[in-house]
């Protein structure tokens, strides 16, 4: 089905039958009909300038499920009064689009261009995108293409090249009111809703448009004998599966908001990224092994029981399963969120792996060696080696660098937390050093 999110023109759909689908009732006849996309089909948005100028570059239109992208794409063709021709993805191969190429080259020959609107372009492989290109270069089609997912990891870089790529917005409040309102138009009666139900039922579209509009279908295809609350309308409804796919942009969306809320110290945003990852289905023990790197990335030896936290959710939740088991997930993502932060250990381990590579030869000072055999005794293994225990700090300020390598700083603790007391302690052995031990 088209995206159909726009104000209602009532004699553009004059032939519309009157049990066709509420959706195709509300399609917008124009682009300037289009809600909650001002930003590309306004007066100074990139389609907009381009629909002024009677030329479209090829493009992508990129945004959540129910924005509009096919309604754009077929507006655009009749605005440039281009051919429109749309395919998906999902459902061609290479015969129909080497179909669709040389019809088009057909038409162009008596100067009628094509505009090819590609619905889920990105589940196009690769060398199915490089199809495209000699025809987008040589002007046989006016390339737009439709996807959720981010261009930049799934469509060739050849193609993105040649193709603008446009953001879509969910649709906002405001938006997805006025499809409500066109819908109560059309249907001329109310939605069977009180207003906190119609609110209800406008938030839980989360920026859906499609979504939100088959929903009202729904409701006016019954009678009901009295508004529903949102209580009745949940039970009403179907509950909306949130937009999430486990293997792609969304999670990883989603997994760095919640590490960066952490990062934060803002423990309710930490808890709303868990709640929404875990709702929609993510594998708990994926989520608490990201916080269980957190806390030695981000936390450290500023709070070191973090780390003992993580890892006893992960026997609890082990222990315990779904979903009592998540909770022990929600207290180790709380105690990250709250806790002292310190990326210190994380910078110091990078420091000291980039220096082991330039230095990985060097032989350790003879003094600190083991001499398990007679021969490395008589050449010097461990002679001279000093016993921190059997010195009065416990602390003996020996050497343990390689004679070829002046001693390097890695670790520098933070004031924050149990750095601040290993700081001071460091300091402590340094000016025992510089006494002389």
């Amino acid at each position: 089905m088209a995206d159909l999110f726009a104000t209602f023109d009532p004699p553009a759909r004059e032939a519309l039958a009157e049990n066709a689908p509420l959706a195709d009732r509300l399609r917008p006849a124009r682009l300037e009909e289009v809600v909650g996309q001002e930003h590309l089909t306004g007066p100074e948005g990139a389609i907009g300038r381009m629909v002024a100028a009677g030329r479209l570059s090829s493009m992508v239109l990129w945004g959540p499920p129910g924005t509009g992208k096919t309604t754009i794409a077929r507006l655009l063709a009749d605005a440039v009064g281009l051919r429109f021709v749309a395919i998906s993805a999902v459902f061609s191969g290479v015969a129909d689009l080497k179909k669709a190429f040389a019809e088009a080259r057909e038409h162009a020959k008596i100067g009628k261009r094509t505009l090819l609107f590609v619905d889920e372009i990105h589940r196009f492989n690769r060398a199915q995108q490089d199809g495209f290109l000699p025809y987008v270069e040589d002007g046989t089609v006016t390339l737009v293409g439709a996807t959720t997912e981010n261009p930049s990891f799934e469509l060739n870089a050849a193609l993105l090249s040649r193709a603008q790529v446009l953001i879509l917005q969910r649709l906002d409040r405001t938006a997805l009111e006025k499809l409500l309102d066109r819908a109560e138009e059309i249907e001329e009666r109310p939605l069977p809703l009180t207003p906190e139900a119609r609110d209800a039922m406008i938030a839980s579209a989360d920026g859906d448009g499609r979504f939100l509009l088959n929903q009202a279908e729904t409701l006016f295809s019954v009678d009901l004998p009295e508004p529903l609350d949102p209580a009745g309308l949940s039970a009403f409804l179907q509950r909306r599966v949130a937009v999430y796919d486990k293997d792609r942009e969304g999670h990883y969306n989603l997994i760095s908001a919640l590490h960066k809320s952490m990062r934060g110290s803002d423990p309710q945003a930490s808890l709303y990224y868990l709640a929404r990852m875990l709702t929609a289905g993510e594998e708990p023990l994926y989520v608490l092994r990201r916080i269980t790197r957190f806390a030695s990335e981000d936390i450290g030896l500023a709070d070191p029981n973090a780390l003992v936290q993580c890892l006893a959710a992960k026997d609890a939740y082990e222990f315990l399963g779904s979903p009592e088991g998540e909770l022990a997930i929600v207290q180790a993502c709380l105690y990250c969120a709250v806790a002292p932060k310190s990326n210190a250990a994380y910078k110091a381990a990078g420091a000291a792996w980039r220096s082991a590579k330039e230095t990985g030869s060097l032989m350790p000072p003879q003094n600190i060696l083991n001499a398990p055999t007679k021969l490395m005794k008589e050449i010097g293994y461990g002679k001279g080696y000093a016993y921190d225990h059997d010195t009065d700090e416990g602390f003996s300020g020996s050497n343990y660098w390689p004679a070829e390598m002046t001693p390097e700083t890695f670790y520098r603790p933070t004031d924050r937390g149990v750095e601040k007391r290993i700081a001071e302690r460091m300091a402590y052995w340094s000016e025992l050093k510089d006494r002389g031990g």
